[in-house]
């Protein structure tokens, strides 16, 4: 199997339309099937193209033999927005379907998205009650937006994610996740999580043990004894600050273009969905680097 936009395309619209029940529509069917839709949307996002319209516009001529059909702008977004679950769905699926699934070493992290860049838009946008200011210390910048947590194997194959404001706290964030996903975690055991010094608290780490068999690995806290495995720390987190670094610098991920929540949730479902389809495409096809886009950006 070749490695290229056509060939990953063709495999993802037959993972997803194998796993999908057709609807009955009342009425006529939709020209642009959800299957269809999915892989048009992960198209958007390889190729790098921010804008709906702009997109529309490229793959009615570029991209005419796979995707006959192309809806106007604004019902493109409205289909999107729609799909959500199906975006989730797949997510798992591709997840499910690679060797990444069977690995018990987990990373977590957060990393801003921003939602608004002046104070007028803070004041108008219809984010509020969900985005709110909160603070990068990586890049010391403040933001005002939401933060997406992202639990995924040193491979970079996400396994849970959320999108929460940058007011809750970390913990806090990662105990409901784990709560919502409580059967996914209860089919494994001695899973090992990495997380930075942010999720550091022995009474969740308690939690975390008792209630789901989960190991907490982080770095120590200033005056705090050296804890065990803290050596090999500095090398596994290079691993999630390059997904983070995937997703904003060849995904776009800051730059998505949401403006309400269904908006923003759907594009980050979008990106993280690209992402995890290349990395699916990569290891059934035995490329080396399972996370490279290289042969599907262009």
């Amino acid at each position: 199997m070749t490695q290229d936009l056509d060939t990953l395309l063709t495999a993802l619209y037959v993972k997803i339309d194998d796993s999908i029940r057709t609807r009955r529509w009342r009425g006529r069917p939709p020209r642009l099937t959800d299957s269809e839709l999915v892989c048009l949307a992960v198209a958007q996002v390889l190729l790098g193209a921010r804008s709906e319209a702009h997109w529309i516009r490229y793959a009615r001529i570029h991209l005419h033999g796979m995707f006959p059909y192309l809806p106007q702008r604004p019902g493109y977004n409205k289909r999107l927005r729609a799909a959500l679950p199906l975006i989730k769905k797949t997510l798992r699926d591709l997840a499910r379907d690679s060797d990444f699934w069977f690995d018990n070493h987990w990373i977590v992290d957060s990393t801003p998205i921003p939602c608004g860049m002046s104070r007028p838009t803070v004041q108008r946008s219809d984010m509020a009650g969900w985005a709110g200011y909160g603070y990068c210390a990586s890049h010391s910048r403040f933001f005002w937006g939401l933060r997406l947590y992202l639990v995924c194997t040193p491979a970079g194959m996400p396994i849970l994610w959320a999108l929460a404001n940058p007011k809750i706290g970390e913990r806090e964030v990662l105990a409901a996740m784990l709560e919502h996903d409580a059967d996914l975690v209860a089919d494994r055991t001695g899973v090992l999580l990495i997380s930075d010094k942010g999720f550091a608290s022995k009474p969740f780490e308690r939690r975390l043990a008792e209630d789901h068999g989960i190991e907490l690995l982080r770095p120590s806290r200033k005056k705090e004894k050296a804890r065990y495995g803290e050596p090999m720390l500095k090398k596994v987190r290079q691993l999630i600050e390059s997904v983070n670094d995937t997703l904003k610098g060849q995904l776009d991920l800051e730059q998505h273009g949401g403006r309400t929540f269904a908006g923003v949730a759907v594009r980050i479902a979008q990106r993280l969905l690209a992402m995890s389809a290349a990395i699916w495409h990569n290891n059934k096809t035995g490329a080396p680097v399972t996370r490279s886009l290289i042969a599907y950006d262009h």
